[in-house]
């Protein structure tokens, strides 16, 4: 049974730093891409990076470039997103998910305000 639990959303300050994890079980991390998404209230989910299986390749959304890393550590099963000049604009649920699939996590919740 696949499960991607998210954690270490909160309330920071603009400019301000996160990092959220990801941790993935049931299914064979090593071999498959992942994704981040965010949600905002009132607009559709937005894919923000993806790094592929190997970790070779990383791939982000143009609004994040230059502030957001994705990672993985594939010995732990765990994908992060380390999110730095945080933005209000920014605030929103986030989700990992594996890409293509209908599998997502219950999504952490990020709010940057002062």
């Amino acid at each position: 049974q696949v499960q991607l639990v998210e954690s270490g959303g909160g309330l920071v300050q603009p400019g301000g730093s996160l990092r959220l994890s990801c941790a993935a079980s049931g299914f064979t991390f090593s071999s498959y891409a992942m994704s981040w998404y965010r949600q905002a209230p009132g607009k559709e989910r937005e894919l923000v990076a993806t790094i592929t299986s190997a970790g070779g390749r990383l791939t982000y959304a143009d609004s994040v470039k230059g502030r957001f890393t994705i990672s993985r550590d594939n010995a732990k099963n765990t994908v992060y997103l380390h999110m730095n000049n945080l933005k209000p604009e920014d605030t929103a649920v986030y989700y990992c998910s594996i890409p293509y699939s209908d599998y997502w996590g219950q999504g952490t919740q990020v709010t940057v305000s002062s």
